[in-house]
This record gives C-alpha cells, sequence and structure tokens, in this order.
C-alpha cells in the first residue's frame, strides 16, 4: 500500500507540474489553452534532444527545457494568443487545438511517430530505501521537484511585487489597468512562465511516462481534470488534485486492473458535483 500511494504521489507531482502553468493562464487570462500539453513536448523533447544528440547533462537540460517551452510560448501569446484574449471560448478552443494537431505532425515529421529514447542519469536510477519502503530514486526525485516548484510559486506569488501585480489582476483586470499595471505585458510574462513550467513537466516526464508526438492529446484530460477538480486560478488546489488523481489513478490501475482507467474519471465527476468550483475557489492566486 505504502508504494502505490508513493507511486501515487510521484505521478501527481509530475501532472501538478504541467498543469500548474495551465491553472495560472487559465486564472489570469480566462483563455481555454487545449495545448498546454504541446508546450510540455517542446519542453520533454529539446531535453531528449540535447541529452541523446549533444550530450548535455540531465540537470541543464532541464533547465533548457523550461527555456525552450517558455520561448516557444512567448511566440505563440504574441503572434496568435493576445489576439483571443476577449474572443469567444470556442475560438480560443479552436485556435488552441488547432495548435496541439500541427505540433503532434511537426514533431511526428521531424523526429518520428516512435517514443524518445531516454536513459536515467546513475544518480536517478535504482531504489533506495526511505521510511521502510523501497522506492525509486526517479521518482522521489519527482516529488521534491514539484513541492520546490510549489514552494518557489508561493512565494513568488506571495512575496514579491510581480506576484502583487498577477494576484491583482487575477482579482479585476480593469482596477489593476487602472492602478498603471501593464495587464499585456502581464499576460506575457505569465503565459511564458506557464509554458516553461509545462517544458519542465515535459522534460521530467521522459523517465515516467514516456514522450512521443501523440502527448499533448493522450495526456490532456489529465491536465484539465488537475485544473478543474483543484480550482483554476490557484497554486494549492492544483497541487492537491494532481495528488488525488495520481494516487487514485495508481491505487485503481493497481487494485482493479479490470476497472482500466475509469475510476478516475469517476472521481471527478463526484469531485466537480461536491465542489463545482474547485477543491480551492479562486481568491487570487493562493
Amino acid at each position: 500500500m505504502g508504494i502505490v500511494i508513493f507511486d501515487g504521489v510521484a505521478y501527481g507531482m509530475l501532472l501538478f507540474l504541467i498543469g500548474v502553468g495551465l491553472s495560472i493562464t487559465m486564472g489570469l487570462m480566462n483563455f481555454v489553452n487545449l495545448a498546454h500539453g504541446s508546450f510540455a513536448m517542446v519542453g520533454g523533447y529539446a531535453a531528449s534532444v540535447l541529452m541523446n544528440h549533444f550530450g548535455l547533462g540531465f540537470g541543464l537540460s532541464l533547465a533548457a527545457a523550461f527555456v525552450a517551452a517558455a520561448v516557444a510560448g512567448a511566440v505563440l501569446e504574441f503572434v496568435f494568443y493576445r489576439r483571443l484574449y476577449r474572443a469567444h471560448p470556442l475560438d480560443q478552443v479552436l485556435l488552441s487545438i488547432g495548435v496541439v494537431f500541427v505540433s503532434i505532425a511537426a514533431f511526428t515529421y521531424f523526429f518520428g511517430p516512435t517514443m524518445q529514447p531516454f536513459t536515467l542519469p546513475p544518480a536517478l536510477d535504482g531504489q533506495m530505501s526511505l521510511l521502510g519502503l523501497e522506492v525509486g530514486r526517479y521518482r522521489l526525485f519527482l516529488i521534491v521537484c514539484g513541492v520546490a516548484v510549489l514552494a518557489a510559486l508561493l512565494l513568488g506569488l506571495g512575496k514579491t511585487r510581480y506576484g502583487a501585480m498577477v494576484r491583482a489582476a487575477v482579482d479585476n483586470q480593469r482596477v489593476a489597468g487602472g492602478t498603471g499595471i501593464n495587464v499585456q505585458r502581464l499576460f506575457f510574462l505569465t503565459f511564458s512562465l506557464g509554458c516553461g513550467l509545462a517544458g519542465l513537466g515535459g522534460a521530467l516526464s521522459l523517465g515516467m511516462l514516456g514522450l512521443e508526438p501523440s502527448f499533448p492529446l493522450k495526456y490532456l484530460v489529465y491536465f484539465l481534470m488537475v485544473v478543474c477538480v483543484g480550482g483554476a486560478g490557484t497554486v494549492t488546489g492544483p497541487f492537491i488534485a494532481a495528488l488525488l488523481v495520481g494516487i487514485v489513478d495508481v491505487a485503481g490501475k493497481y487494485y482493479l486492473p479490470e476497472a482500466g482507467a475509469f475510476l478516475i474519471y469517476v472521481f471527478m465527476i463526484v469531485m466537480l458535483l461536491v465542489r463545482p468550483n474547485g477543491i480551492v475557489a479562486k481568491k487570487g492566486l493562493a
């Protein structure tokens, strides 16, 4: 039971790392971005190429994955996304799902349809003893990364001037603009940050989920589940939701394999019926 919970927490941390950026952008911009998984894929492929073809270390590849996804997000935000901030949600869905299919086609053309090769660095390979359990080093690393990102976001959004501006824009964009905050630039920076976090999660998923061109569609429902169940526009909400989703999904597949992934959808429906506004309702980013 302990190993199942540990693996579920590690899986949940990975979902949180990818999904928290979507929560921030949806909460701040009210933009339905179904292409969030594509930015995770950009980061994952960037890390894979740098490690496999250029011999870059794992740590530097993670940093490069963050930068690559953030730059890709910045370009698309400047060229496409900002034109639809005030558009109908259906227009936003059509644009973002179009980005998904274009990215799948592009990565299939350049890298092929197969899974990207990945070899764990020696320091993260194998198992270790933790509280009487034999746990995977890489999964423990994922948990540490997730907690570190959560702490950094809470500190950055709660204690810095940038965080104060983001929280003000989440509460009321018009009033925030009236106080002199450049809301459009804030959108640009926040969207890039969210995409960068997705890229980091995509790079970390190489050792757990695997990476292939269908990645953005394959896991899209999980990213949306984390945001909707946790509460769009919050940080702690998706963190709690990701842990619950990860544990329920792993436990369901372990103890009830005949049910497959069905249990996670039952969990989502129940949670949305109980907490339709999310586990943590949006009251600024918290």
